[in-house]
């Protein structure tokens, strides 16, 4: 009976197995970081984005009722007829794209709103991650005086 020559069966050793492991690890601890940061960058473009269209739906109560809601009106006067003073005469609402309710902001918090506003004539911001006024980064208040690019 003759000799079977020596063949390999296309299967991997422990050591490939071992090397692509070590590989994928690499890779993972490079890549996680970057996309673990990816949520608080997606709430702040989140944030921009509904403090630009409250600032749009409060220019239109404005031109509607020939003034921006009180603070105390607030920015539920975007979805409800004001029943405090002054009155909204003219009132056209629920303004787009608010039509059922206000929205939280993407931490989970409420907008808020000020007129007259410290930054300008209305004020309209989140308070960012940590909820607390000031902050950098994600901790960063976010208002229609500072948004940047969307």
């Amino acid at each position: 009976m003759p000799a079977l020559p020596n063949r390999r069966h296309g299967g991997f050793t422990l050591i490939e197995y071992f090397a692509v492991l070590v590989i994928l690890l690499i890779a993972a601890a490079l890549i996680i970081p970057r996309v673990m940061e990816r949520p608080d960058e997606k709430r702040q473009r989140t944030a921009r984005i509904e403090i630009r269209q409250f600032e749009d739906a409060l220019n239109r109560y404005k031109h509607d009722n020939g003034r921006y809601p009180t603070t105390a009106q607030g920015l539920d006067a975007l979805v409800h007829l004001p029943t405090e003073a002054p009155e909204a005469t003219n009132w056209r609402g629920p303004y787009e794209p608010f039509r059922e309710r206000i929205p939280k902001d993407p931490w989970g918090r409420t907008y808020l709103y000020a007129n007259p506003g410290q930054h300008g004539p209305i004020d309209i911001f989140s308070l960012g991650a940590d909820g607390h006024p000031g902050g950098e980064g994600v901790d960063a208040d976010l208002g229609n005086w500072n948004l940047g690019e969307p």
